[in-house]
């Protein structure tokens, strides 16, 4: 049976390990009833398909003849995408980063049939290094352990679950999550601006240390800061942030689009897999930067950042594929890195000395030796036609190179993320193209994500995938499709938005006012998830308060701000504490201090409307709801008509309404003023 399970796998991470000796089983009971059968423990490893060290961990072990053979005798070894299960790979992770005080993928762990961890780990090599055992050594010890003292290592997993049980409700408390306390006020809201722009590297921008991770989720909440209060420092702090990392190695300063982290302080050196998730986050907050202060420099990343996801992403259905690897032919950014022999060869003598000035190649980076490698850009060069032709030209050489593979797995909070970006960036920018890309991934996703009433969390060429969708695929899902309704004013996506939250509501519920990660009918692990931190990318907990208030802004729902509100309340304590880990909390706790702010714009269509709508769409703050159509034609725009036979703007803070207007500078001025 070697490799057959994963052959037919939706997901692209099972598929490459399809054809290794080792006999993979995916996740479900036919495995642990097979753990049973054999009385051996489980091997379990989690991944995906663009992990740098998942790839050397399959060369290296996986691959290995002697290894495999070595797991096929003594485990049963199952392997895990964590992009199609995040529920799975969310409380082994918790059990990774309580045993040993860290984590990551790959994930290793060892498990009894009865799916409790007993130990786990991340990368293992193939022979002794850096004080880590080799991977062998790990099989042996604990295929030794069952076999010669199972009671001990069966009452070991016991106390590991039952203390992984308490250490949850332990951080419940201490995050909040079991409190009744109101949302932050705007006194709150202050300090917690103030904290995190004074924690922000006042040179490189973003949190100081490495490896240094765009922090999206923070500058967002920043800018809405800025623009509810008119704080400087938050506005300053956020828009070093951005500017930095644009001119960094993080960025791809031809094709666009943004590496998941830089392994450097000064983003100058990045991990070069591009995730969707980061990339729809950062096109968000480029394209609010752009709008609030008419930066050239990220109106330009707005641009390349939507052409990249177009581009590079979007796959054949319409849909949009998880990642693109870090590495290429097993090098990492062999794609992407430059000498100065090469811009010389596809360049000529000249213009490549120039372009080895603009792109950094000449500088001498302490950092790492790859930093004289990676292109970025120190300042906007003097002659943008020069630029933008060798770019053009260095571009389509790069293109001819050997690419990095991608990860056609279509995650629905992935491509939530992507639908929203695209739909608000489009909008803004006045690119019908965008938001008619991010229709079309809706689309695929109503089609094919939904199965039996309820949503799956990944597809793969238009067949769905076995894991239920979590939390987090419904909320950035729902906010996606609000987004959507917003820029193309058609009601299906309003419509599909509210019945995605009214699964929320019904399944996802805590009795604190809360949201668990799983459904309340899902498979039921060791533990039930309920994280509400912020990572990389929002949690479910901070995800689903943004689309429980955009919702209830653009249908009038008391239902679903009191949600909101109240889940808010219950991690009053996170963002206080530690607001880094909060930012998309933040962000949503700034629009509701903002009213909500809904504008509806009513009227027949024409040059008239549509003058308002660009203003409406250029000058809106973050969190705002944006409606524009004929009246009646939505809820916010009934019993809203035409003023003096003109379209008319309504703009209404905490449902409190200003008199409308029909002129668009009067528009702008009541956006505008504080």
């Amino acid at each position: 049976m070697t490799g057959t399970r994963l052959a037919g796998a939706t997901s692209t991470y099972l598929r490459q390990h399809a054809t290794q000796p080792v006999d993979w089983w995916q996740w479900g009971p036919e495995a642990f009833a097979e753990a049973v059968r054999r009385n051996v423990p489980v091997l379990l490893s989690i991944g995906y398909a663009s992990c740098h060290w998942c790839h050397v961990m399959a060369r290296e072990s996986f691959s290995d003849p002697v290894v495999a053979e070595q797991i096929n005798r003594d485990f049963v070894a199952i392997k895990v995408d964590r992009e199609e299960r995040p529920d799975v790979d969310a409380v082994y992770m918790t059990a990774t980063q309580a045993l040993t005080g860290s984590g990551g993928w790959p994930m290793t762990c060892f498990l009894t049939p009865e799916r409790t961890p007993f130990h786990a780990g991340t990368y293992y090599p193939p022979m002794p290094s850096h004080q880590l055992p080799s991977f062998r050594q790990v099989l042996t010890a604990f295929s030794a352990a069952w076999r010669e003292d199972n009671s001990r290592v069966v009452e070991a997993a016991a106390a590991i679950r039952e203390s992984l049980a308490e250490v949850s409700l332990a951080n419940a408390v201490a995050t909040g999550e079991s409190s009744t306390a109101a949302p932050l006020d705007g006194d709150e809201l202050a300090l917690a601006a103030g904290s995190l722009a004074g924690q922000i590297d006042r040179v490189n921008g973003g949190f100081p240390g490495a490896p240094k991770f765009p922090p999206a989720m923070v500058c967002e909440f920043l800018l809405r800061h800025y623009e509810r209060t008119g704080d400087e420092s938050s506005l300053a702090a956020a828009g070093l942030t951005l500017e930095r990392m644009a001119r960094g190695g993080i960025y791809d300063q031809l094709g666009g689009g943004f590496s998941r982290y830089s392994v450097d302080s000064r983003w100058l050196v990045p991990h070069f897999e591009k995730m969707l998730d980061d990339n729809g986050l950062l096109l968000a907050v480029y394209s609010h930067h752009a709008r609030l202060t008419g930066s050239m420099l990220s109106t330009r990343v707005v641009a390349q950042t939507a052409d990249f996801l177009i581009r590079s992403l979007r796959t054949a259905s319409g849909a949009f594929a998880a990642s693109l690897d870090a590495d290429t032919g097993g090098v990492e950014g062999a794609t992407y890195l430059w000498d100065r022999g090469q811009l010389q060869d596809v360049l000529g003598e000249d213009d490549a000395r120039r372009a080895a000035t603009v792109f950094g190649l000449d500088l001498d980076d302490h950092d790492a030796a790859l930093a004289g490698a990676v292109l970025r850009l120190q300042s906007d060069p003097g002659d943008p036609a020069w630029y933008e032709r060798v770019s053009r030209e260095l571009l389509t050489a790069r293109a001819q190179r050997p690419q990095p593979g991608r990860d056609d797995l279509v995650v629905l909070r992935s491509n939530g993320l992507a639908i929203r970006a695209l739909a608000e960036a489009g909008a803004a920018a006045g690119r019908p193209d965008w938001i008619e890309r991010a229709a079309e991934a809706a689309r695929y996703l109503l089609d094919v994500h939904l199965v039996d009433g309820r949503w799956r969390r990944s597809s793969r060429d238009f067949v769905a995938g076995p894991g239920a969708a979590v939390l987090v695929d419904h909320a950035d899902l729902a906010a996606g499709l609000l987004a959507l309704h917003q820029a193309d004013s058609d009601p299906v996506w309003l419509e599909a938005a509210i019945s995605v939250l009214d699964v929320v509501l019904a399944h996802f519920g805590a009795p604190d006012g809360g949201f668990n990660d799983t459904a309340d009918d899902a498979e039921q692990l060791f533990l039930r998830p309920r994280d509400p931190g912020d990572g990389a990318a929002p949690s479910g907990a901070s995800s689903v308060v943004d689309a429980l208030l955009t919702a209830g802004s653009l249908v009038g729902s008391g239902e679903y701000l009191r949600a909101a509100e109240k889940a808010m309340g219950t991690v009053s304590t996170l963002l206080m504490r530690v607001p880094r880990s909060a930012g998309w909390h933040l962000a949503g706790a700034e629009a509701l201090a903002s009213g909500p702010l809904q504008i509806a714009i009513s009227g027949p269509a024409g040059p008239e409307r549509d003058a308002l709508a660009a203003v409406a769409r250029r000058h809106a703050p973050g969190g705002a709801v944006v409606v524009v159509g004929e009246p009646g034609s939505a809820p916010l725009l009934d019993g809203r008509p035409p003023v003096d036979g003109l379209p008319a703007a309504y703009v209404c803070r905490g449902f409190v309404c200003d008199r409308p207007v029909t002129g668009p500078a009067d528009l702008r001025t009541l956006l505008t003023s504080r």
